[in-house]
């Protein structure tokens, strides 16, 4: 079922190293211990799971700016220099658009090869989601963040459906790195609510058999990391 489900695999950066997801709690993440990658250092795990998903997309979460510190940019150079045929999507707690054009500004030289998330908890205002996406939003995407039931949205994304760009992220904090299986029932609704857009989910995916789950639930891709460092996904071949 990997075939029909677009698998995206994601690196978690801390302090300049990659870390595991522990139900969306960052204070409780550590330097990745993994099954399919002995390393922690970002361009080796990134290559990895890229080569194992038979990836296009590499999704980054930027913990260091997500908790209100500098972009690791240096970082971020080194993995689009060594992922020359990777699209990276980078969430990195960008509150405005004028905080997305920076960052493309500091990546100028790749910037064609960039997907900017504006995640509903960093947004700061209604204002600030419609210009993200005004005009065009080819180079950017909305992840639309929930935990334990409760929306992370101050700025209001979750009801403002007439601003959603062509590609949202489902993201159910609790469920990443949790094993706890895809929160299905909250992709189901926005795949209501935008039929025609490209729908991601983010978390709990455990086997081929919730990949396809997640697939019949109107899913066009999934956010993965933990089934990929723990061996539950088979290789894709393509």
């Amino acid at each position: 079922m990997t075939s029909e489900l677009n698998l995206i695999p994601v690196v978690d950066l801390l302090n300049g190293q990659v870390v595991r997801a522990v139900r969306g709690d960052r204070k409780a993440y550590r330097p990745i211990v993994s099954a399919l990658c002995a390393s922690s250092d970002p361009v080796t795990v990134a290559r990895i799971l890229c080569d194992h998903c038979a990836a296009r997309q590499l999704y980054v979460a930027d913990l260091d700016a997500l908790q209100g510190g500098a972009v690791q940019v240096a970082v971020l150079v080194d993995l689009l220099q060594a992922l020359p045929g990777v699209e990276l999507w980078l969430d990195a707690g960008l509150a405005d658009a004028g905080a997305g054009e920076a960052l493309r500004a500091q990546l100028a030289p790749h910037a064609p090869r960039i997907v900017l998330v504006y995640g509903s908890e960093s947004l700061r205002s209604r204002e600030a989601l419609e210009r993200c996406f005004a005009g065009n939003d080819a180079g950017a995407a909305l992840s639309l963040d929930r935990r334990d039931g409760q929306r992370l949205d101050p700025a209001g994304c979750w009801e403002a459906v007439d601003l959603w760009p062509g590609r949202l992220i489902v993201m159910t904090l609790e469920r990443v790195g949790s094993g706890a299986g895809p929160d299905l029932e909250t992709l189901r609704d926005v795949r209501r609510l935008a039929p025609a857009a490209m729908v991601i989910g983010a978390g709990g995916i455990r086997s081929e058999d919730d990949l396809a789950q997640a697939r019949a639930a109107g899913a066009d891709a999934w956010l993965v990391a933990s089934a990929l460092h723990d061996l539950q996904l088979p290789r894709v071949r393509r």
